[in-house]
């Protein structure tokens, strides 16, 4: 008996020492990414629905700096939001607060005389699926100009939607039309909804889960917190965006690397059965149930891992990819503070090594 136990304790021991030198290799791999490809600060995660196998963060907050990385560093993830306001869309389904199928005019009636016929019929999934034919809008865009709208951020934001509802419809024969229009549109139906600010929505599943989400940019409220960097590996401004809060459904959270962590490890609960905040079927929907483009999520296969869904976040100054496999319950979480070319490489590197590593 006594025999038995040492051999446990001396696998169990030779197990966690293999499991530590395994992750310091992917972290001096990851090291040499950062440098080669030139990322200020670089933070992945291999998780699990119930396990963290792998987490790092390395380099500097800010280029030419000593601001070291630490676990509480904020990063902007972008278009990773979207799966954010999927999400809690799917709550307020769940509680019958609203349907996938409302309608934004039937929330929004006094909206429409003044709005182009064509978007009648669109629907809270329809905008959450890019299934619409608003023009494509992005924070580089020219207008509306800043002195246009007037009163708060959630103000603004409300006035920018009867703005573009106005605006001609594209022309295309494809069912898919990407436009952070259309979260912007579902984010203020959600609102209307559930009586409470899109932050408010957002700041409520954080307490759920344990995580603090942000808006924006890290440095704007704090200069000792992450800075992102242009495509030219500039230090991006310390001043808000007026933009990209107009398109907070759509692309403006930050939060920390144990933060998302806690996002994607429900994202597995759910996926799995484990969770009763959504169920497996309404889960799988989320992030698999639309071809192409579901509820925040691309779906795609791997050959040899099977079904995952991914998407990217790149909000001008950050970097952000995600990619959640179902069946082998896993996913990989890359940050980057910078949004270059290069830095899109390095990310796409060290993802492989990692899918290498902790897949089939």
């Amino acid at each position: 008996m006594k025999l038995n136990i040492v051999r446990a304790a001396y696998c169990l021991s030779f197990l966690l020492t293999t499991l530590t030198v395994s992750a310091q290799n992917t972290q001096s791999f990851s090291d040499n990414i950062r440098r080669v490809y030139k990322i200020p600060e670089l933070a992945y995660a291999v998780v699990s629905a119930d396990s963290v196998y792998e987490m790092n963060i390395s380099g500097v907050r800010k280029i030419h700096t000593q601001l070291n990385t630490s676990a509480s560093d904020r990063f902007r993830i972008g278009s990773n939001t979207k799966a954010i306001t999927g999400f809690i869309a799917a709550q307020l389904v769940k509680q019958k607060k609203i349907s996938w199928h409302t309608k934004f005019f039937d929330l929004f009636p006094e909206w429409k005389a003044a709005s182009r016929k064509e978007y009648y019929d669109l629907t809270l999934l329809d905008l959450l699926t890019f299934r619409t034919r608003l023009f494509m809008y992005t924070y580089t865009y020219a207008e509306p100009h800043k002195g246009q709208f007037s009163g708060n951020a959630s103000k603004q934001r409300y006035q920018f939607a009867q703005w573009f509802f106005k605006h001609e419809p594209v022309q295309s024969r494809d069912s898919i039309n990407f436009s952070n229009l259309g979260y912007v549109a579902a984010g203020l139906m959600l609102e209307k909804a559930s009586g409470k600010t899109y932050e408010q929505l957002v700041n409520q599943l954080g307490t759920m889960i344990g995580a603090k989400f942000g808006f924006g940019r890290p440095n704007a409220t704090d200069a000792m917190q992450t800075w992102g960097h242009t495509a030219s590996l500039e230090p991006e401004s310390n001043s808000a965006d007026y933009k990209l809060e107009w398109l907070q459904a759509a692309g403006n959270i930050n939060c920390t690397l144990p933060g998302y962590i806690k996002f994607i490890q429900l994202q597995l609960k759910c996926l799995h059965g484990k969770s009763s905040i959504l169920t497996q079927q309404e889960a799988n929907f989320l992030l698999f149930g639309m071809p192409r483009w579901s509820v925040g999520w691309i779906p795609a296969t791997d050959a040899l891992n099977g079904a995952y869904a991914y998407n990217i976040g790149n909000p001008g100054s950050f970097l952000t990819k995600v990619y959640v496999f179902k069946d082998l319950n896993k996913a990989f979480i890359l940050f980057a503070n910078a949004q270059t070319d290069s830095a899109d490489e390095g990310l796409d590197e060290l993802y492989h090594e990692l899918l290498h590593k902790y897949g089939r």
